[in-house]
């Protein structure tokens, strides 16, 4: 209905509209929608040339969902956490998932942190309490937290009534991530067909172009749809 939430199947008309070349107007009149709504949801999720409708619908999802606050683990005197845990064993199971996160290609100190990020209960740590435990210093915790957030693994909140950051881990971040790289094939998709019609489409590497192109746009989908699949199933 005008003025609600965008669906699927406006997601797909909107696709479908500028691949025919119709302008924002136009879709929207399809649409019976504002133009600033289908101009926002295009701009927001690519631009003409890389809006497909499964990525957006997916993108959206995730930007609806709702951020539940994570309570900070308690500590006993004795040393031990709540859960009778010697901090130790921490330590050392975060610093082999690091190590593995690490050959995987991830910058090693992005691994430190996301690994400790995993092993905290809450999912969440200030950059005060990763520069304690990491024994680096802040700036190296705030390139290594840059490095996640660019990649979308963690978010960056505020603590309540102070003005310290807090880092995130939940249970979506594989999935956004899942997501964004879904979304680097769809641009690097789009530039094998420009290249394909730049150097000729008949030529051999117009036709090599346009095989990778084709491979990475189905490559794409099929992360999406992976992702959403099992998402579901996490959700249930």
């Amino acid at each position: 209905m005008p003025g609600g939430r965008l669906s699927q199947d406006d997601r797909r008309l909107i696709a479908a509209g500028l691949a025919r070349g119709l302008g924002y107007a136009e879709i929207a009149r399809r649409l019976a929608r504002p133009t600033s709504t289908v101009s926002r949801e295009v701009t927001r999720n690519g631009g003409p040339g890389r809006y497909r409708a499964e990525l957006a619908q997916a993108a959206t999802a995730v930007r609806s969902r709702r951020r539940m606050p994570r309570p900070k683990p308690a500590e006993k005197a004795s040393g031990v956490d709540e859960y009778g845990r010697d901090p130790m064993l921490l330590a050392e199971f975060s610093d082999g998932f690091a190590t593995l996160l690490a050959r995987s290609g991830m910058p090693r100190m992005a691994a430190a942190v996301l690994a400790r990020l995993y092993a905290a209960d809450s999912g969440s740590l200030t950059a005060a309490e990763l520069v304690a435990q990491l024994r680096v210093s802040p700036a190296t915790v705030s390139a290594a937290v840059g490095q996640l957030e660019e990649r979308t693994l963690i978010r960056r909140d505020r603590d309540a009534g102070s003005r310290r950051d807090r880092y995130v881990i939940d249970e979506s971040a594989w999935y956004r991530t899942t997501l964004a790289q879904a979304q680097a094939n769809q641009r690097l998709a789009a530039q094998a067909r420009h290249g394909a019609g730049t150097l000729g489409a008949t030529t051999p590497a117009g036709r090599r172009l346009l095989g990778v192109g084709e491979y990475l746009e189905r490559v794409g989908l099929d992360m999406v749809r992976s992702a959403e699949h099992w998402r579901a199933r996490i959700d249930q």
